[in-house]
């Protein structure tokens, strides 16, 4: 089982080699791609050693299976290239997610649907996937009609040089700004770059992507995304209007039994989730249940994920394993 890591050594793809190894995949080659002047240079693996390759390099390898996670030009330009020679590429960018002849996945939702014809497969926004982990059960038992999500993001999601602005300017000394604000002990109204219509990038995945994922257009999602200083993990405040009535009793029933959600939701011993409490594992996190007051069929939910795991890495790689374990690579 030949693998292939295209941004290495990034912040998703670092961890993305964390999970290869804790999760035991059957990897027998590993291939490592990062920027061209990275190349040469070493990367540990299970204790070893191993130098990164050009890209070029990577492809003439035939790897069974390339996970991406360098940014949408290389995607573009790269991941075709890999399909051509019988690689099947998962690529954690944005610029496959939408496309019609591209499949955007969550394991725990539609891996069902992938075939060995599936040579480029869409890794959805970190946004997204915590969102739709604990919507998905909901919309099959009350049928969901309107989402309204205000996410409350980490600096992380924005890259190592924003991780890096927060910590300067935590420290007082000059810092390279990636935002166009400083970002210690403020709050950032925009994530990604603004649209024609108002929205920024981010704010539209979060609309389109979860009917694509869900395979339905039936709902409607407006969202509000903004960078606080946090190091590590995504929030979201969500308030989800159904078709159908639920109990609350009912709706903690449905997500303590989906697979890859953990319900934290008890205000008498203060129990929510938190970013905090998030790092480093690979569940989607809800609590703060409780109906909205001012309309019918209406719930107000709390989502926190780790968006560097479950958000990017942890999701590709449940992929990779879901090609694996069907033999459709």
């Amino acid at each position: 089982m030949k693998i292939a890591v295209i941004g290495a050594s990034g912040m998703v793809g670092t961890v993305m080699l964390k999970l290869l190894e804790e999760r035991n995949f059957p990897v027998t080659e590993l291939l490592l791609v990062a920027s061209k002047k990275s190349v040469g240079k070493q990367l540990l693996f299970k204790n070893k050693a191993l130098k990164i390759i050009a890209i070029e390099d990577a492809v003439k390898a035939k790897p069974a299976i390339a996970i991406f996670s360098a940014g949408g030009e290389t995607s573009l330009e790269w991941a075709p290239k890999f399909a051509h020679v019988g690689t099947t590429v998962i690529d954690n960018s944005s610029v496959w997610r939408m496309d019609p002849n591209k499949k955007l996945i969550v394991p725990e939702i539609n891996a069902q649907t992938l075939t060995k014809e599936d040579k480029i497969i869409a890794n959805p926004n970190c946004s997204t996937i915590q969102l739709v982990m604990a919507l998905a059960p909901l919309h099959k038992k009350y049928k969901i009609k309107r989402v309204v999500v205000s996410t409350y993001q980490s600096v992380s999601g924005t890259g190592a040089n924003a991780v890096k602005q927060m910590e300067d300017e935590e420290k007082d000394v000059a810092a390279q700004m990636v935002y166009p604000h400083q970002i210690h002990r403020n709050v950032i109204p925009h994530c990604d770059v603004f649209q024609d219509n108002g929205y920024t990038k981010e704010e539209m995945k979060l609309a389109l992507e979860p009917q694509k994922i869900l395979n339905d257009r039936s709902f409607s999602i407006t969202a509000t995304a903004v960078r606080v200083p946090t190091s590590g993990g995504h929030s979201e405040a969500v308030n989800v209007a159904f078709l159908n009535d639920f109990t609350l009793d009912q709706v903690r029933n449905t997500l303590q039994k989906t697979p890859g959600v953990t319900l934290q939701d008890n205000p008498d011993t203060n129990t929510y989730p938190m970013p905090i409490l998030a790092h480093d594992k690979d569940e989607v996190f809800v609590g703060r249940l409780r109906r909205d007051l001012s309309q019918q069929n209406t719930l107000n939910m709390w989502i926190v994920c780790d968006n560097l795991r479950k958000g990017a890495a942890t999701n590709a790689i449940q992929i990779a394993e879901y090609l694996v374990a069907h033999q459709l690579v």
